[in-house]
């Protein structure tokens, strides 16, 4: 419905990754129509999530933990094959089977409460009642509920450190990592303790005159196996985080880095010898307290990203600790606003099943139903940590 160039609808899903998807999946399976109840609005240019961003040696066989959509198995995959291109193919084959009709690129500008006639006023069991004005680069919407699953990619974290303005060489994030052949013959000096640092830096370390791996703490290196009893508690750790209105931290960074084949082999040749972070940037390279010196051509920044989540703003659901304070996928500061794949449910697994409790959320209020909470808890993201 179109009422003075805004289009109703029911649901607005914000991302086409692997939480929107799940999403759109549980609407469409609860009976919501794609594009007139329900929309998906993707600012990526094709299918595939932030998978379709990942650097080209990244092939599937090296993927940690990919875990299926719902409704939908990823089978027959060539492991020789880019990531980005796998998945990417994957996503697109999901789309279609279910006729998701995921708009894109377009960019989600800015999430408003209310306002613009009698439409705008209809009651819903929400705080502050009424509909949410989704502003965006395809016009706007009035939608009664949101799924955000915006994820992080589009937020990398680029740390700050004296020096680097002075700095001679090269400076890039890990997502724009091009390869290891761009660093054939270069003085490489990687800052990040985290999956894509590691891989990153073995690949870099083939090719390269010299490495250095420099981390704020101590890497923790996992060993063994990882169930659902050590799930459920890592889990935990960023939920609790995320209950007391803290900016998540990602559940990968409570798992610990695992052990495999190629990670022991870097650790016996040196190649994850790990420095701690140096005092500043020189013109040639990195400095510590003690005078130590390392001579660099290339930093390379594998400092993780940030939840993509400036477009929620003007609904004021942060917490004064910086986060959104959240029960299950719910905000708590609008009840219409439910966050996928965000803190607890930030995995592949996590988000299939924070997707389906976000829609069974949305539906009882939706009905304007007596709210019992059946949110997404740790125990629903316990098998979820292998990504």
């Amino acid at each position: 419905m179109n009422y003075s160039g805004v289009r109703h609808v029911d649901v607005v899903v914000i991302g086409a990754g692997q939480a929107g998807l799940a999403a759109a999946f549980h609407l469409r399976r609860a009976g919501y129509a794609p594009d007139r109840d329900f929309v998906v609005l993707d600012h990526s240019p094709r299918p595939g999530g932030a998978w379709q961003f990942r650097w080209p040696t990244l092939t599937y066989d090296k993927v940690h933990g990919m875990h299926a959509l719902p409704g939908m198995e990823l089978t027959g995959a060539d492991g020789g094959r880019p990531s980005s291109e796998v998945i990417g193919g994957y996503f697109s084959r999901y789309e279609q089977t279910f006729g998701l009709r995921v708009h894109r690129p377009v960019s989600v500008l800015a999430v408003r409460a209310g306002g613009g006639g009698p439409p705008w006023t209809e009651p819903v069991g929400a705080v502050g009642g009424g509909r949410l004005l989704v502003e965006t680069s395809e016009g706007r919407y009035a939608t009664r509920a949101l799924i955000n699953a915006t994820g992080t990619w589009d937020r990398p974290f680029w740390p700050r450190f004296p020096g680097q303005d002075v700095f001679a060489g090269r400076q890039l994030h890990s997502a724009q990592y091009p390869g290891p052949e761009h660093f054939r013959g270069a003085r490489v000096v990687v800052v990040g303790g985290g999956t894509s640092a590691v891989q990153q830096l073995l690949e870099i370390a083939s090719v390269a005159d010299a490495t250095t791996w420099v981390t704020r703490r101590p890497p923790v290196f996992r060993e063994g196996p990882f169930g659902e009893e050590q799930g459920r508690a890592a889990v935990a750790l960023v939920e609790q985080r995320v209950r007391q209105g803290l900016p998540p931290r990602s559940v990968v960074s409570v798992t610990g880095l695992p052990m495999t084949e190629a990670v022991l082999r870097g650790r016996e040749s040196g190649v994850l010898e790990r420095l701690p972070l140096f005092e500043r940037l020189t013109p040639t390279g990195v400095t510590w307290a003690d005078g130590h010196t390392v001579t660099a051509d290339t930093m390379l920044y594998a400092t993780g990203f940030r939840a993509a989540i400036d477009h929620l703003a003007p609904l004021r659901l942060r917490e004064p600790g910086g986060g959104i304070a959240m029960e299950g996928t719910r905000a708590l500061r609008d009840a219409r606003v439910h966050l996928v794949g965000y803190g607890p449910s930030a995995s592949t697994i996590g988000a299939n099943r924070a997707g389906r409790a976000a829609v069974r959320d949305i539906r009882r209020l939706l009905a304007d139903e007596p709210r019992a909470h059946v949110g997404y808890t740790a125990s629903d993201a316990a098998g979820s940590l292998a990504s």
